[in-house]
């Protein structure tokens, strides 16, 4: 990992590299050997320190961490170095589950037809259960906006009978109601 530290408005000192150096060190075996990191620090006017951590990754990816310190340099670094590397874990951990869900799709033969089995169609992957409330059909309406679902199943006051509200393509509502 190639390593570049800048300062603005202070001093770079030997003990800040050598710090900076030794807790990037631990990174390095996440990062590919060309990576470049790039490590800026720089001094507010009011004594405010802000250390500003830069990684360029393949595939566009660009990992950045930032923290800033009131007098303390030295903690600025770890906190920023400390955002870094759970970006890089992170970055990393998306990747190898990317990786994982491609391993194991089959490769179909480019020239050779398949038969292709019928599927049965739609499946339940899902069942829930609600308490359905007795109420208008404009209680409904509202319950179902704050709720932002595209339908809403309730017992209409009315006619004491389950009825479903659905949003319609056109932007309006629309009631459905059973008849027995």
């Amino acid at each position: 990992m190639k390593l570049s530290i800048y300062g603005k408005n202070m001093q770079v000192t030997e003990n800040i590299t050598k710090r900076i150096e030794k807790k990037t060190n631990k990174m390095s075996r996440y990062l590919l050997p060309d990576t470049e990191m790039q490590v800026r620090m720089r001094k507010e006017k009011n004594d405010r320190r802000v250390v500003e951590i830069t990684v360029p990754m393949s595939g566009n990816v660009i990992l950045r961490a930032e923290a800033r310190e009131q007098d303390n340099l030295f903690l600025a670094i770890d906190q920023a170095l400390a955002k870094m590397e759970r970006q890089i874990h992170r970055h990393r951990t998306k990747l190898e589950k990317r990786l994982r869900e491609d391993a194991f799709k089959p490769e179909l033969p480019e020239y050779i037809e398949e038969e292709v089995p019928e599927e049965d169609g739609p499946k339940v992957v899902r069942h829930k259960t609600f308490p359905v409330r007795p109420m208008s059909v404009d209680d409904a309406i509202i319950q179902m906006e704050l709720l932002g679902h595209s339908f809403f199943a309730f017992v209409n006051v009315e006619t004491e009978r389950t009825n479903i509200l659905y949003q319609r393509k056109d932007g309006d509502l629309g009631l459905l109601e059973p008849e027995a």
